[in-house]
């Protein structure tokens, strides 16, 4: 359970202490430059409790929160609270504003993709039988009421963690002078430099042979990762990454196999990041038209 989870202080070896808790299946973690062993722990408190918070309230594994209540209406309009408002207008400027790539009533896709690192692909007309699930046009969205077909769902995974990350960020740099870092599974957001002026060393962490561990140096702002490091099918020599395209169910072949960008909040970073990795092969294209600080390894 989500209210029995702990936070950990820990040492680091260069001096200093170290927040961690678990959430949203990610590691996470607080650090606040200057802050002793006990001012960070109620920092790290602060940051946890937020994002557990949204967990609660937004993750689709849990029942009783407003997701699992829009997911199982069957058909039935449903009443949402200003918070879960504002994220389901921003899912539909980002359906939009990516030509229907972007698009949180995809997750039903999942009930045939498992992105376990096997061979097993779904059958091709058990992805083609979904399709009519998927789709924000068919959504009926009159702020506060959502309105969907039978059986579609959402899901904000694709933005929840790094709303998470800059609520987190937000909430303690309101409680300490300290420069902060918040990490919840790479994706981050730095209040300030650190104290020296110096910025934080950011590892990405590729998980790719042979490949050397790309490194930002992060004054303020926030990045994001997406990838297929973990999440992947192989299939006679050929690799399909978890990222899907709703518009035909199946993985996008061709794109880099990480990307990471840094951006003034880490939910900017994140839509960025995950939208170059729907334009496949024309990732680097799309990033440049927004004009993107970013990092892609093919």
């Amino acid at each position: 359970m989500i209210e029995s989870r702990r936070i950990h202080i820990e040492p680091l070896a260069g001096g200093g202490f170290a927040g961690r808790f678990e959430a949203m299946a990610s590691p996470c973690e607080v650090l606040a430059d200057g802050a002793d062993e006990r001012e960070l722990s109620e920092l790290t408190g602060i940051a946890a409790a937020e994002v557990w918070r949204i967990e609660r309230h937004w993750s689709r594994y849990l029942s009783g929160n407003i997701v699992d209540r829009i997911n199982t209406a069957r058909g039935r309009a449903v009443k949402v609270d200003d918070e879960t408002a504002h994220f389901l207008s921003y899912a539909q400027q980002l359906y939009e504003l990516s030509d229907g790539l972007f698009d949180v009533t995809s997750g039903v896709l999942r009930r045939v993709w498992k992105f376990d690192g096997s061979d097993r692909l779904p059958d091709a007309q058990a992805v083609e039988a979904l399709l009519p699930l998927v789709g924000w046009s068919k959504v009926q969205w009159q702020p506060p009421l959502l309105k969907m077909k039978r059986d579609m769902q959402i899901d904000f995974g694709g933005i929840g963690k790094e709303y998470a990350v800059d609520r987190a960020c937000t909430l303690v740099s309101a409680q300490t002078r300290h420069p902060l870092l918040v990490n919840c599974g790479g994706d981050l957001a730095a209040s300030a430099p650190r104290r020296d002026g110096q910025p934080w060393l950011v590892g990405i962490d590729a998980q790719i042979a042979d490949v050397a561990t790309p490194v930002i140096r992060l004054l303020r702002g926030a990045v994001a990762t997406s990838g297929d490091a973990h999440r992947f099918l192989l299939k006679d020599g050929m690799r399909y990454p978890h990222i899907l395209n709703p518009k035909t169910g199946w993985p996008v072949l061709g794109g880099p196999r990480v990307v990471t960008v840094a951006a003034d909040t880490c939910t900017e970073a994140g839509v960025l990041s995950t939208l170059a990795l729907l334009h496949g092969a024309q990732a680097a294209q799309l990033l440049q038209k927004f004009g993107a600080d970013s990092q892609l390894i093919w």
